[in-house]
């Protein structure tokens, strides 16, 4: 099996079978993001307790690239620091964009290298680490329920 097999593999089982996939009662901090472009939709909520993301779900709809990568953020994300989340988000999206190679620790997230060979795509698969960054500043910010961002660009 090729490398390219096997991140597609990783991308429809997540697609398939999503992780995380709800709402949190009573989050404490939820952002929501929709590309009209192409029609994806996310919502991150979490929990955090002791600068820690206790719990994290998301809801959307969207091709199988917004769905998967907002699943495989949920499970990278769990359990992690505030300050992890937000370096991990970064360090995703900058693979994402081209501008670092990936670290040795992402796991399945590695799969997602594989989008920059579709540049139309790309924004498909940082939609929801887009969403978790806000969802991170709403909560430091106190407000709890970041807006819906429409993305455009």
């Amino acid at each position: 099996m090729s490398l390219d097999e096997l991140y597609r593999e990783i991308i429809l089982d997540h697609y398939k079978n999503p992780r995380n996939r709800g709402r949190i009662e009573n989050p404490s901090a939820t952002a929501g993001a929709y590309n009209p472009l192409c029609g994806d939709e996310v919502d991150i909520y979490l929990t955090v307790a002791d600068d820690r993301i206790t719990d994290i779900r998301f809801e959307g709809r969207g091709c199988s690239i917004s769905q998967s990568s907002a699943s495989m953020l949920t499970e990278a994300v769990k359990n992690r620091t505030l300050a992890e989340a937000e370096a991990l988000a970064d360090e995703v999206r900058g693979m994402l964009l081209g501008e670092r190679d990936p670290g040795p620790d992402l796991g399945d997230l590695e799969a997602l290298q594989g989008v920059r060979k579709f540049p139309v795509r790309i924004k498909c698969a940082i939609l929801s680490w887009n969403t978790l960054k806000d969802a991170l500043a709403s909560y430091r910010a106190g407000v709890g329920r970041g807006e819906v961002k429409v993305v455009t660009d």
